[in-house]
């Protein structure tokens, strides 16, 4: 316990950093702040250690002899989860114990007698894997899991995902849309956020940030387009500022996705639809079946794509990715995992047209005002990451990565507005260089016989971004002028501490503190001016859970975050109040109501020091003062019958601006009621099938509600025919045929023949009845 104090008074020394640094960047301060912070990690390196008595094991899957991480191994009344790397380790202060007992979601339980263990020498211990089933979801209090591990696991298996938006619709709650023909990131909307495309979400693939600081289009921008969805491990997830380790962004919540570091089969994916759209995805396992099965892989996997698209004008969207990574189980204390991944694309878009073109004939519903909108973009990728296992029970981890990022998006929302001969298309644009690392220390003590895990991170990115660039432009291929341009340096380095402590059976408590320090530069190319600025922000959590009985689970989040401002309106505003807080609060209860239903439940609270307004067509992120934001969410999980499952979430929220006239209180776009829910079938047999559905009600289209972005309902539906050399399958989009509007926006434009501009709805159509079939083979 003394130790996380050590921790708090070194973390309140950083307050003494002056909060913002004009002129000329200091950088060999900002590595002396590093150094000092680095100084802190490495401190508990050097813990006290265990006795050497210890009985460590590896979980395997009985069929294809991989890891499985995330099993709870109980030991009395003490609770041990398997790693990444399936090792599990008990020590030796559990000597009055005769079995353990391995639990784990789509695999059969086991227990284990003591006497199979030999005291320090590492044994394999296999699970047979099954359907999963609700029954084997338990409610405990640990805190080594998140509210919604269990439920997500149980989604994960058996929801079809067939792109990487499913992937994103795995958070209960969150929804997607798509304003600029597919190959730009999706609009995000999550707690009654319109996030835009991922102001305050935080996104991260493998450790590595996809969120994009001080893009050319949007602060936080989070294009999840190069990652094959077929490679996705699981999804791990959490609403709301409650997590140490989580920091940049991470207000309404986070989405972390893991890639497989196994591949079970080699596989060929065929997939074939209306408009013109072909898919083709490839997974190889590199390595032979004897080099498997000496702890290592090397697997590959490829994506081509291509659609016409729905639109009326032709959305020629095309998409190559590639994806490699290797991972190595050295020792019982080392295990290496590199990668590389990348992708590029290019498309047009039928942008967002005016419900008055179409209601007057001009256009059809699936038209375009100018169809010469459209971009391209791509990103390639590198990251490495050595786990180590040591002596004393303590785990370190440290993770570099790497990213060479390229985008240039053409758009026109106000068509001839500001230029009534050539319109008022723009180009926004940028080069960009990632580097960035991730080094976090873990251990697991018990103390005064209570079960203590604790965490120490430093995190550092460093985003160096040439020529962003926004353009007035015509017809993508005429510049008729810069409007701004220049070069961004941006570096955000992170460090937190926190500890867990089992203080029974029935409690647990979680706190945590972090720290942010961020140093800003900006290079204006046609000002010939630089600025830059220094800012730091400290964020607390506090989190609790209490197991009223083996049915019910209570908790209680509180915690604060935040999301950084793009860097040319950081030194614009001198550095002051670029890095608004939000404070927020969960209680919620995790309810087994029976062997068959399953629910989470929760009210939160959310309070946001300032909004962020993207203004796409002049560059810059307005401030939109405080707000709050208070909610209900539900999620139900329900075995109707063997092998059909039911699953429902709803959301209900209140967002409100604060500080405004009664009359603006409405924040435009944000959720006020969502759901999304299905069926689904899945058993060892062959067929397997889901329908799903997607509900938003009306929304304020601007402060007033005087304009209103139309709800939708939506349904989906998948079904897939599977023998073990090959898989057939298809999905239904828009089962229904429904004419949605998928993104709406309250936006004043001028058309050619008006003579004054016109402020209402414009939208981007959603898919209509969309038909694709697909055709894998296993080898």
């Amino acid at each position: 316990m003394h130790f996380f104090v050590w921790r708090v008074k070194r973390l309140n020394n950083v307050s003494n950093i002056s909060p913002v640094l004009t002129g000329e960047m200091d950088m060999k301060n900002s590595l002396e702040i590093m150094r000092k912070l680095s100084v802190l990690l490495l401190f508990f390196s050097f813990l006290d250690s265990f006795h050497s008595q210890v009985i460590d094991f590896v979980v395997l899957d009985s069929v294809n002899h991989f890891p499985v991480e995330h099993v709870q191994c109980i030991v009395n009344s003490n609770t041990y989860w398997s790693d990444e790397n399936g090792y599990v380790r008990i020590s030796r202060e559990n000597t009055n114990w005769t079995t353990v007992e391995l639990l784990a979601q789509g695999y059969i339980s086991k227990k284990i007698p003591k006497d199979s263990f030999i005291e320090n020498k590492q044994q394999l211990v296999y699970l047979a894997p099954k359907i999963s089933s609700i029954s084997e979801i338990k409610v405990y209090a640990s805190t080594n899991q998140s509210i919604f591990k269990q439920l997500n696991q149980l989604d994960i298996q058996l929801r079809p995902i067939t792109n990487s938006q499913d992937v994103l619709r795995m958070v209960p709650g969150l929804f997607i849309g798509q304003h600029a023909g597919g190959g730009k990131a999706e609009q995000i909307f999550l707690r009654s956020f319109d996030l835009d495309h991922g102001t305050d979400i935080q996104i991260s693939v493998d450790g590595m940030p996809v969120n994009m600081v001080s893009h050319a289009h949007g602060q936080g921008y989070a294009d999840l387009h190069f990652v094959i969805p077929e490679f996705i491990q699981q999804v791990n997830f959490n609403k709301g500022p409650y997590q140490a380790d989580k920091g940049d962004f991470t207000t309404a919540g986070y989405v972390s996705f893991e890639t497989k570091k196994y591949l079970p089969k080699n596989f060929v994916k065929l997939e074939g639809g209306e408009f013109g759209t072909y898919r083709m995805v490839t997974g190889l396992n590199l390595l032979s079946q004897k080099q498997r099965e000496q702890n290592q892989s090397l697997i590959f996997g490829t994506e081509l794509f291509f659609t016409k698209g729905y639109f009326d004008h032709p959305q020629d969207f095309s998409r190559i990715n590639a994806f490699l990574k290797y991972h190595k189980i050295m020792n019982k204390s080392n295990a290496f995992t590199a990668s590389i991944s990348g992708f590029t694309s290019k498309w047009n878009a039928s942008g967002q047209i005016p419900d008055r073109a179409v209601a007057a004939g001009l256009i059809g519903f699936y038209g375009s005002i100018d169809s010469k909108e459209g971009g391209q973009t791509s990103r390639y990728n590198a990251t490495a990451e050595w786990v180590n296992q040591w002596k004393n029970g303590a785990k370190m981890t440290h993770q570099i990565f790497a990213s060479n990022y390229a985008f240039e998006l053409y758009s026109n929302f106000t068509f001839f507005k500001m230029d009534s001969i050539n319109g008022d298309q723009i180009r926004q644009a940028e080069h960009r260089n990632l580097l960035g690392t991730n080094s976090t220390w873990n251990k697991e003590d018990i103390i005064a016989t209570k079960q203590v895990l604790s965490s120490v991170g430093l995190q550092s990115r460093f985003d160096f971004v040439q020529h962003l660039e926004l353009s007035h432009t015509k017809d993508r291929s005429i510049t008729l002028q810069q409007l701004m341009l220049g070069n961004v340096q941006q570096m955000n380095v992170g460090i937190f501490a926190n500890q867990k402590w089992q203080l029974s059976r029935k409690w647990s408590l979680e706190y945590g503190l972090r720290t942010d320090i961020f140093v800003h530069r900006y290079d204006d190319l046609l000002l010939a001016q630089v600025k830059q600025v220094h800012p730091y922000i400290i964020s607390p959590k506090l989190n609790l859970r209490y197991q009223m009985n083996d049915r019910v689970q209570w908790y209680l989040f509180n915690g604060k975050g935040f999301h950084s401002n793009d860097t040319r309106v950081a030194v614009q505003e001198n550095g002051k109040n670029i890095l608004p807080p939000a404070y927020g609060s969960d209680l919620g209860a995790f309810i087994k109501l029976n062997s068959k239903l399953v629910c989470q439940t929760a009210l939160w609270f959310l309070w946001m020091g300032q909004e962020f307004i993207y203004v796409g067509d002049e560059g810059v992120v307005e401030a939109g003062g405080k707000s709050r934001r208070f909610g209900y969410d539900l999620s139900i999980r329900f075995e109707c019958w063997k092998h059909v499952f039911f699953d429902l979430d709803l959301n209900l929220a209140s967002p409100r601006s604060l500080g405004v006239p009664a009359s603006e209180k409405y924040i435009p776009l944000a959720p006020v009621f969502t759901s999304i829910g299905g069926l689904t079938y899945k058993s060892t047999k062959n067929i397997s099938g889901s329908i799903r559905y997607r509900y938003m009600a009306n929304r304020p289209a601007n402060e007033q509600y005087s304009v209103t972005a139309q709800g939708y309902f939506i349904l989906d539906a998948t079904l897939r025919y599977t023998q073990p050399k090959w898989e057939v399958g298809m999905t239904i989009q828009n089962l229904l045929n429904t004419k949605w509007k998928e993104t709406q926006f309250d936006t004043e434009s001028k058309l050619q023949n008006e003579s004054h501009p016109v402020s209402e709805i414009h939208f981007t159509p959603g898919s209509p009845f969309f038909l694709k079939l697909n055709f894998n083979v296993f080898f």
